[in-house]
């Protein structure tokens, strides 16, 4: 499958090289010297990373085949696209990337149906698991482990313990997040989500 590791921005210096805004939580694997990267616009690539660095916090790369700065101009606002093994996972047993978890039915410990996971939203300060519920509706369910304690992927259904009143308040549809945008791009980002903690991205306990 594939999935949107990256933007390029900016031509940077008169090389080749180009800032590029990070999509993956993966960034050492995806976006490594040496990986061919599929492009949106398609007649762009396929894309072969040269070189990589670090510039003031933001990822600097230069791809085969772009040597000055007319060429890395040219290439602004591209997106890179990995191809991923659907099987793959994340070597923490803990985490998950977001397209392992979609789909997954939603069942609280006690064997009551909730709904099924339709999308993940990546907030600051945790991830949260979408679940659209049998009557269209939305359920927002924080994914940390005390909540979400099981995932399991052999039977597609992630385990969830909610505190008492926590769907009542939450059923409603996504615009209660504090006003995040939870709507998807037409080619989703990668993302490892984790129930371990706050925050998104390895580490908070993706996607690819």
């Amino acid at each position: 499958m594939q999935l949107v590791v990256g933007r390029i921005g900016r031509a940077h210096g008169i090389k080749g090289e180009v800032s590029v805004e990070v999509r993956t939580d993966e960034p050492e694997l995806r976006l490594a010297p040496g990986a061919v990267l599929a492009t949106d616009p398609a007649a762009t690539g396929p894309l072969t990373i040269a070189t990589g660095r670090v510039h003031s916090g933001r990822l600097m790369l230069r791809f085969e085949g772009v040597a000055d700065r007319s060429g890395a101009e040219a290439l602004r606002n591209t997106l890179l696209i990995a191809e991923v093994d659907p099987e793959e996972t994340p070597q923490d047993p803990e985490e998950f990337y977001d397209h392992q978890l979609i789909d997954l039915d939603v069942v609280t410990a006690d064997g009551r149906e909730i709904g099924r996971i339709a999308e993940i939203t990546h907030l600051p300060y945790q991830d949260l698991l979408v679940v659209r519920r049998p009557d269209g509706g939305e359920a927002l369910i924080p994914f940390v482990a005390e909540i979400v304690p099981e995932i399991d992927l052999d039977r597609q259904r992630a385990v969830i313990d909610p505190p008492p009143g926590l769907l009542d308040e939450i059923d409603v549809a996504g615009e209660d997040v504090a006003g995040e945008d939870i709507s998807g791009e037409d080619v989703a980002g990668e993302h490892v989500s984790g129930a371990g903690g706050a925050g998104s991205g390895s580490g908070s306990g993706d996607g690819a």
